[in-house]
This record gives structure tokens, sequence and C-alpha cells, in this order.
């Protein structure tokens, strides 16, 4: 399975699809960071919806979770993902970059 970056993206204040895995592939989800540009303290959300379900309570992997000033995390997950399913990101404001880094492999 090639190790690569999965998806990027600045994130905007609704969720947004940082990641779909692609017809006929499995997806491990290694790494999401998450960088804050601001100079001010932030939120962000991480939600995984499998075959892109209606957005429900079960699907959030991380809920407005404080990320400090001109900081950046590191989410260690190990997310498995099958085809259809979509990674979404969303930030209190648009100064969040997020990027997710994992491998795909062909069924």
């Amino acid at each position: 399975m090639p190790y690569k970056v999965l998806g990027q993206l600045a994130a905007t204040t609704t969720a947004t699809a940082v990641y779909t895995v692609p017809a006929s592939t499995e997806t491990v989800v290694s790494t999401i960071t998450v960088a804050n540009r601001s100079a001010s303290a932030r939120t962000y959300r991480i939600i995984l919806r499998p075959n892109d379900e209606a957005l429900d309570n079960k699907h959030y992997l991380a809920f407005d979770v404080a990320i400090a000033a001109n900081d950046t995390t590191a989410l260690t997950l190990g997310i498995t993902m099958d085809a259809a399913d979509k990674l979404y990101v969303s930030g209190s404001t648009n100064d969040l970059t997020f990027n997710v880094f994992g491998s795909e492999k062909a069924v």
C-alpha cells in the first residue's frame, strides 16, 4: 500500500470533504494534521461519514476541539475507510489548514 497525501484543505466554517475513498478501494488514514494560521485560538471538527451517510452525532471524530494560536496538532488515528466513505473537516473560522496522510489499496 503506497503512502501518500490523501487530502489538503484550508477549512471553512462549513463541513467540507477533504477526502473521499475512490471506488473499489480501501484506505487507512494514518495521520491528520491541523494547523492554526491565526494569532488567536480556534476550534475544529473532523467528521467520518461511511458511504456519505446523512450527518449524525455518531460521525464526529472531533467536535469543537481547541487549537492554540499559531499551533499545529498531529492526530495519529489509524482510521479505516471503505469505498465511498468521506472525511469532512471544518473550523470555527477560515484560519485552519488540514492535511490527511495515509495509504490506499485497490480491492
